[in-house]
């Protein structure tokens, strides 16, 4: 269990380069017992997005315009600790940092093409609101009594 399942694939043949991903291990808070004292299980991943050479230069400058509220300094921070064991949360984070970027360097979405309402639609609408107007204004208490 000592080697990571990487590489870590963003899109298409562009992963996570093992080299510039930076490491820190910290215990993880709340109950745990006995071993929760001794093992450094808490996982912080940092990733130096504006210095990086392994993305493509369109894809660099689209990540750090929509990340920049998470970046300090051009680095991207992801903690993981949900699970007891180092290595399954060093597995989480480095999942959740490569979706994150996934998801940061999409293109944008083709704008939307607006789109007429046919006219038969619409006169049924309006028919069918009318039809309902006069079951309503039929319900009027004058003729009860």
């Amino acid at each position: 269990m000592d080697g990571m399942s990487g590489p870590y694939v963003i899109r298409g043949s562009v992963s996570l380069p093992e080299a510039e991903l930076q490491w820190r291990f910290s215990r993880s808070s709340g109950p745990g017992g006995q071993h929760v004292n001794t093992s450094d299980s808490q996982v912080e991943l940092r990733f130096d997005l504006a210095n990086t050479e392994s993305l493509p230069e369109v894809w660099k400058t689209r990540a750090l315009e929509r990340l920049a509220s998470r970046l300090v300094d051009g680095t991207i921070t992801v903690r993981s600790s949900e699970h007891r064991s180092q290595w399954r949360n060093r597995e989480t984070a480095a999942v959740r940092l490569a979706a994150l970027l996934a998801e940061a360097t999409a293109p944008p979405p083709k704008p939307r093409k607006p789109t007429r309402i046919p006219r038969g639609i619409n006169e049924r609408r309006l028919r069918e609101k009318k039809q309902r107007a006069e079951t309503k204004r039929g319900r009027t208490g004058r003729d009860w009594g």
